[in-house]
């Protein structure tokens, strides 16, 4: 079994470290101890958490929906622009997306550096990569 250290678990969950703490105390997630003698929560504990979470989203009335499931909300960090294509940047919080879109697009969204935007990945390959050390 994989656990991840209170950081991490907080990284995963979007959250700081001491709500992963308070969820401890509260039992929401439980602690071991890792091989350092630190406290450590079990990666498939917060799999399940950030699953849920995931699934607890409702669309609004009106709110489009999409057949994407991989929607990263961020802000716009960059735009290099030339007559026809444009580079767009966003950071996702820890993630850098890098999308090229017609310099008429980047018009037509008004979008700016500082902007909210939200990058929409579908992909028929996608690749996983792994350290290979579970904690």
């Amino acid at each position: 079994m994989a656990y991840l250290r209170i950081s991490e678990a907080a990284d995963y969950l979007g959250v700081s470290q001491d709500s992963v703490r308070r969820w401890i105390a509260n039992d929401k997630l439980t602690a071991h101890r890792g091989a350092s003698g630190r406290q450590v929560v079990s990666g498939t504990e917060v799999a399940a958490l950030v699953r849920a979470a995931a699934e607890g989203h409702q669309n609004l009335p009106g709110e489009l929906i999409s057949s994407a499931r991989n929607k990263l909300t961020g802000l716009v960090t960059r735009i290099e622009s030339d007559k026809v294509m444009s580079q767009v940047e966003l950071q996702c919080g820890p993630f850098r997306i890098v999308s090229l879109i017609s310099t008429e697009a980047v018009q037509e969204l008004d979008l700016q550096v500082g902007a909210p935007a939200v990058a929409t990945v579908k992909a028929t390959n996608v690749v996983i990569e792994t350290t290979g050390l579970a904690t």
